[in-house]
């Protein structure tokens, strides 16, 4: 290279300690040192020159130091996004859950347990079933001369529900019990009531 015009193209920039410069500040430099040149070169020639600032060289703002990040992260609660996600759908399946309740029409009633069975909500309807209560909440019971049917649930009040398998809600249920009474009572013909 002839006269002192070297090209700065591709050549790593070091700061005054001999540290490589990240390439913004490199690029200011050289731009700067070209703008130095071009200024020079102006008023050499008589016409005035402007020197553009860092946003036109399309440096944008300055990124904000270490420790300014760290301090603005510190005053931000950060949310882990699959916490959040599964917070969410909590609440997401208490609402329909409520909706279920409320409704009277069976199409949405089946199509809000459709919608539920797709994301691993259960309805728990244990008609027939042995009541248990760990699973099961007795919201009464209901007399049979059929001591086979004793302690089985005969209908479910309130659907239960289930989350893959977790107890959202215990269903609510009305189970039989048997008469343990063994006599009957018969009328007589005086119209008193006697024992057999």
């Amino acid at each position: 290279m002839s006269g002192g015009g070297h090209s700065h193209a591709g050549r790593r920039r070091y700061s005054p300690a001999g540290t490589a410069l990240p390439e913004p500040s490199a690029r200011l430099l050289a731009s700067g040192t070209e703008h130095r040149a071009a200024a020079s070169n102006a008023a050499a020639a008589g016409a005035s020159y402007r020197v553009p600032r860092p946003r036109d060289l399309g440096l944008g703002k300055p990124q904000r130091s270490s420790e300014t990040l760290m301090a603005t992260l510190s005053n931000e609660s950060l949310v882990d996004p699959l916490d959040q996600a599964l917070a969410e759908r909590e609440k997401l399946i208490e609402l329909c859950m409520y909706a279920f309740d409320r409704t009277r029409s069976a199409g949405v009633t089946e199509r809000l347990t459709e919608g539920m069975s797709t994301v691993g909500v259960t309805a728990l309807r244990p008609d027939g079933e042995r009541f248990d209560p760990t699973r099961h909440e007795a919201g009464g019971t209901v007399a049979t001369g059929d001591h086979s049917l004793d302690g089985v649930i005969a209908e479910t009040e309130v659907l239960g529900f289930s989350d893959r398998g977790r107890m959202l809600r215990p269903p609510v249920v009305v189970v039989y019990r048997s008469n343990h009474e063994s006599s009957t009572v018969e009328p007589t013909s005086s119209g008193e009531s006697t024992a057999s």
